[in-house]
């Protein structure tokens, strides 16, 4: 059984969270605040974690933070902060999601599954390199110059994508569809992000974008 760990202040929304989580057949477990939250990680392994931002004593960015020093489990931010500059320091904390309140439940239930299912997958053994860069599917590690990259399991997920595919445009729709798992209109802007953060981390301009229609990695010549 998988295990969610949700850090939510408000009793209200955990309880919202909880009940269709269990159901779907999580094991779940609440915290209300950042350093319970903390807490609770250090006690046990979690699968997936649904964090807040606006919580008491430790603020979501903080806490996000201080689970990527340890571990590369995924994280979804769920926040009424919904201006572009808080989602861009969610995903410069390196979270893998980012969902504003009000929100829907089942949207929830989806994008976990989906960031549940891409996480699980076995990964096959191969190195890929491309220029500078060096991605090795065994690791899920990426390295560029020699260099280890910190990326998300999402930011990987988009570069072992494009990696694969040299030469083909990938629509943010095609994206969200195979990356995401889930097709879901309106969050093209996430996939802007995301890319946004790949090509800051790597620091090698060789994601291009076409304009009007996607992104891609060019083959070599």
């Amino acid at each position: 059984m998988k295990k969610i760990l949700i850090i939510e202040d408000e009793t209200a929304i955990r309880k919202i969270l909880s009940e269709p989580l269990f159901c779907a057949g999580y094991e779940v477990t609440a915290a209300s605040d950042g350093l319970e939250g903390i807490n609770a990680f250090h006690r046990q392994k979690f699968d997936l974690i649904l964090l807040d931002i606006l919580l008491p004593k430790i603020d979501g960015y903080t806490v996000c933070e201080m689970i990527r020093q340890e571990s590369r489990v995924p994280i979804i931010l769920l926040t009424a902060l919904d201006a572009e500059a808080d989602q861009i320091k969610g995903f410069d904390k390196l979270a893998d999601d980012y969902i504003t309140k009000p929100f829907s439940v089942r949207l929830v239930l989806k994008r976990v599954e989906a960031l549940l299912r891409r996480s699980a997958e076995d990964t096959e053994t191969d190195v890929i390199r491309y220029r500078e860069i060096t991605l090795s599917e065994t690791e899920r590690q990426v390295y560029v110059f020699g260099n280890k990259i910190p990326l998300t399991h999402l930011e990987y997920e988009i570069l072992l994508l494009l990696l694969k595919n040299r030469g083909r445009v990938f629509t943010r729709d095609e994206l969200l569809n195979y990356v995401w798992g889930y097709d879901f209109a309106g969050y093209e802007k996430g996939v802007n992000f995301h890319i946004m953060n790949l090509r800051k981390k790597l620091n090698v301009d060789y994601i291009e974008t076409v304009r009007g229609v996607g992104y891609k990695i060019a083959k070599e010549n």
